[in-house]
């Protein structure tokens, strides 16, 4: 979920905006996409919603962890991006990491559809190097193994129920020493942080449907799993936090 701004007024969104012709690969029906939240019914305004309430700062911590995390692992990792959007990460990444593999997966088929043209547009030669496919972590095979994991604004979306189970999927998803890249919202620690997280999240369930409510713990949930932090920084009076684990 991304959401802008610096005061207690500034709401944030996730991307939108979404259109392609490229094939897009369905998970079967154990690993559709959980019923409920659909960005796609906001993906044709979403990354100019989040412009317009975070500025740049959300793109910024995105960035930071490409550019610190990407040169600690090999010329042409397999990475997973999961909840990528309209696809300005995935072209931020190869752009960082040419050779990259990478699978790009998605809950809503607009944004999915939406990524998809935006690499043929801008990418095109890579355009073998990435499976889209139309899901979330549940649509994983249980085989598949990543050097790199992505999750930028996603593990918020998850409820406190959910996430457990979600985390345990993508951290059995890495293989030995793979790098965790992440960029969320921090715990709030002030009155406007908690204010406009409510915000974010009434405005998500309203809109799409979304049903958490609350922010789960992923720093904590993530450095209980033994992960070592091997860069941070803080954007947006450190409400936002983007961390490489290893």
């Amino acid at each position: 979920m991304h959401w802008p701004g610096e005061s207690a007024y500034r709401y944030q969104f996730h991307s939108l905006i979404g259109l392609s012709t490229l094939p897009i690969m369905a998970s079967s029906d154990a690993s559709r996409p959980r019923p409920g939240a659909d960005f796609s019914r906001v993906a044709r305004v979403y990354d100019a919603l989040a412009s317009v309430v975070f500025g740049r700062a959300q793109r910024r911590a995105q960035q930071a962890a490409l550019q610190a995390g990407l040169p600690l692992v090999g010329a042409a990792p397999r990475v997973l991006v999961l909840g990528g959007g309209s696809g300005w990460v995935l072209t931020e990444l190869l752009r960082h990491c040419p050779a990259a593999r990478v699978l790009y997966l998605e809950t809503a088929g607009t944004m999915l559809a939406l990524a998809q043209a935006r690499l043929r547009r801008l990418a095109p030669g890579a355009a073998a190097q990435v499976e889209f496919r139309l899901g979330s972590e549940q649509a994983l095979g249980p085989a598949e193994q990543f050097d790199v994991i992505v999750t930028f604004f996603v593990l918020d979306c998850f409820t406190l129920t959910e996430f457990p189970a979600a985390l345990a999927r993508l951290q059995a998803a890495r293989r030995p020493r793979a790098l965790w890249l992440v960029a969320d919202f921090r715990p709030p620690r002030t009155w406007w942080q908690r204010a406009l997280l409510r915000t974010m999240y009434l405005f998500f369930g309203i809109t799409v449907g979304l049903r958490a409510r609350q922010l789960p713990p992923w720093p904590a949930a993530l450095a209980a799993l033994g992960l070592q932090n091997r860069y941070q920084a803080s954007y947006y009076g450190h409400f936002i936090l983007c961390q490489v684990l290893q």
